[in-house]
């Protein structure tokens, strides 16, 4: 049996998903799996019996991903779950700002007399522009920035793609008549509109600063639903202030960006859909369930991908999943270990610092003396599966 805990609400949808053998429990000491979307987990203490943590999003800097990976604990996310509803909320941010409609709503909510003869008095003020035509430009082309690129392309804009690391399948995603340019600068200085999809890691933290926003095309409007820590925050309202940034519109407030001039905020909706939740449940509990049931990683951020299939549909005895340090000869070693029984199938995949092993073994073994054998340098985890 094992055991799963959640941190969040997490869609019943997903969650009805789990096969039999599989059980939710408010007790995390005692969970094998933990489902969490965005509550801290950074200061949190992991018990010995938990083997995996799924983000039920793409994000992952609420999960404390490098002690996961020293403790043998693999961390999933979903991408692209949650992507179409980030498309539509980027799209209707584009709207709000093109049109001024936050500060239209504001306005009309506070008339109380005369209402019609004062708002075809005052609209004019709130007078907005057509992004029909504009020039939007996208940094980072993954499963949203894709989506974003093609819907703007059928509403009219001309779109500009930026991506050094795209994928293949991004690309073949992309519509072909979205062009690509290898150098930011010239993105930024020819669109009417940018909108930043990267993920918030050491390497992006800070990158659109100062310089960034001096190459930007005067009156331009920012969004910005990848996360915060993204943007420089003091060059940004240096931008508004000097009128490099018209518009900054953002799905991550802050204590700094509620309520200055030029800032849209949304309260964190990006993939607060029923839609999108379900989706990301969904995934989430099918890549734990096979991982805990087979040994299979899909879409881990510190692991490799490795699929064997169902363990059940083999003919092994049982299947033997070692989580080690990429290091030279560590197969050798493990392989070496098993040397007195028949391996049916294997498979080894290493990602950065790390690799993985999942070995089907076709004869009896001692459980006890194996996992005794294979507790050497360099070796995370042991796990065997019957």
């Amino acid at each position: 049996m094992f055991r799963i805990a959640t941190l969040n609400k997490i869609s019943p949808v997903g969650l009805s998903r789990f096969p039999d053998g599989f059980s939710i429990t408010d007790d995390l000491d005692s969970a094998d799996g933990i489902i969490v979307r965005s509550q801290d987990m950074l200061d949190m203490g992991f018990s010995k019996n938990l083997l995996a943590i799924a983000r039920a999003g793409a994000g992952v800097n609420n999960i404390p991903v490098g002690r996961c990976s020293e403790s043998g604990i693999a961390v999933f996310n979903t991408p692209g779950a949650n992507a179409n509803a980030v498309k539509e909320l980027v799209i209707a941010a584009m709207l709000l700002a093109a049109r001024n409609m936050p500060d239209a709503i504001d306005w009309a909510k506070s008339l109380e007399h005369d209402v019609a003869k004062e708002v075809e008095k005052g609209k004019g003020r709130f007078a907005g522009s057509e992004i029909m035509g504009k020039t939007l430009g996208i940094i980072g082309l993954g499963a949203i920035g894709v989506l974003v690129a093609n819907m703007a392309e059928k509403l009219g804009m001309q779109v500009i793609g930026h991506d050094p690391f795209i994928t293949v399948n991004a690309a073949h995603e992309l519509s072909n008549r979205i062009p690509m340019v290898n150098d930011m600068d010239k993105l930024l200085s020819k669109c009417d509109y940018v909108s930043i999809h990267v993920p918030a890691i050491e390497s992006t933290k800070g990158m659109i600063d100062s310089k960034r926003f001096g190459q930007m095309k005067k009156g331009a409007c920012f969004l910005n639903f990848s996360r915060d820590d993204i943007v420089n925050q003091e060059d940004l309202f240096e931008a508004i202030k000097t009128g490099v940034v018209k518009k900054y519109i953002t799905d991550f407030p802050n204590d700094g960006l509620v309520g200055k001039e030029g800032v849209i905020c949304t309260p964190h909706l990006g993939a607060s859909t029923e839609e999108a939740e379900e989706c990301c449940a969904v995934m989430a509990v099918d890549q734990m369930a096979d991982y805990l049931e087979n040994g299979n990683i899909t879409n881990s951020v510190n692991y490799p991908t490795a699929n064997m299939g169902a363990f059940d549909d083999s003919s092994a005895v049982c299947r033997v999943c070692v989580l080690n340090r990429n290091i030279p000869a560590m197969l050798t070693k493990i392989t070496g270990i098993l040397k007195n029984v028949n391996i049916s199938d294997l498979i080894n995949k290493s990602k950065g610092d790390y690799a993985y092993n999942i070995i089907d073994v076709d004869s009896e073994v001692d459980e006890s003396e194996l996992l005794r054998s294979l507790n050497f340098d360099g070796i995370i985890s042991v796990r065997i599966i019957k």
